[in-house]
């Protein structure tokens, strides 16, 4: 039976546009494409997770407004239980304003985490019993920091897996750094929490130490086009970048390759193949536009990882 996985983190209403080039400062630019629809990190890895055949369960705050109702019908749609989805009644729903370049299909995001940036002292006693309640945890840092800090603390305090992708990047304190079992960063977060500017592999096998010795277990680290370098604390592996189809958005791909790899975790994988399993999440989820509606499927991921011998 696969392992239950406890995902806390955000929720906001991504509202999508896609432009040829992004605006300078001051400038105004024509767009070709909007779409309003489900996204921030927590609420990504949870799809992600889901999708990919994780038993999942979702902890975020939502505010009592239409965009909360929005999200509460789209978890109903995909199946995931809203149980344990919090209501605030001070703050609104989190967004998200996303600019997508058609040219590159990169993207610029500003978020206003509203409603998942209000987590109180209330709220935790309910959070930290599901925590209880689970195998592995799952989290990032686009909610208040203190519930973080207190869910992984806990986790760990109770012999949990946890895993932390640590974006938006922000300090992190030592006891929790000791409390994170494995960490994702991509380079530039990296470089925000090491010093290290991290452009190849041999600049993130030094950032990678530096997490270790700051007493995190396993790192890997998220390099775009040239794949993960992803290192146990014993052995090093650069696993390619899967795109077994034309880039058309890179926006989540980091969620989906989070959700991807603590899926595989939570059935069983080893270390190194549980990478290669974020890394096919994340190359399946650049292939179709949006966030949590491009994460893919189980069926897709697996016969993704056996067309390129990595299932």
């Amino acid at each position: 039976m696969n392992k239950r996985v406890l995902v806390f983190g955000s929720y906001v209403t991504d509202l999508c546009g896609r432009t040829n080039g992004f605006p300078a400062v001051g400038e105004t630019i024509k767009g070709h494409y909007f779409k309003l629809g489900p996204g921030g990190k927590g609420s990504n890895q949870a799809v992600a997770a889901h999708r990919a055949g994780a038993y999942v369960t979702f902890i975020t705050k939502l505010g009592r407004d239409a965009l909360g109702k929005q999200a509460l019908d789209f978890y109903k749609s995909e199946n995931i239980s809203t149980e344990h989805i919090i209501i605030d009644d001070e703050e609104q729903t989190g967004a998200a304003l996303i600019i997508v370049d058609e040219a590159t299909s990169q993207n610029q995001i500003v978020v206003i985490g509203g409603a998942c940036e209000n987590f109180t002292d209330e709220d935790m006693p309910k959070i930290l019993t599901q925590v209880e309640k689970s195998d592995i945890v799952l989290t990032q840092l686009e909610t208040n920091m203190q519930p973080i800090r207190m869910v992984l603390k806990h986790a760990k305090k109770h012999g949990l897996m946890t895993v932390l992708n640590p974006a938006p990047a922000q300090p992190i304190d030592d006891e929790v750094y000791r409390a994170i079992d494995i960490i994702t960063p991509n380079e530039t977060e990296a470089e925000i929490l090491t010093g290290v500017q991290v452009r190849d592999a041999s600049d993130a096998r030094t950032a990678a130490r530096v997490l270790l010795e700051k007493g995190v277990g396993g790192v890997v680290i998220t390099l775009g086009e040239s794949g993960v370098f992803a290192f146990d604390g014993k052995e090093e592996r650069i696993i390619d970048a899967i795109a077994p189809f034309p880039v058309v958005d890179t926006t989540g791909a980091g969620d989906a390759f989070s959700g991807g790899l603590t899926t595989a975790i939570s059935k069983g994988m080893e270390f190194f193949d549980a990478v290669a399993f974020g890394v096919a999440t994340a190359g399946l989820s650049v292939t179709k536009y949006g966030t949590a509606p491009a994460m893919p499927y189980s069926e897709e991921i697996e016969e993704v990882l056996k067309a390129t011998n990595n299932l």
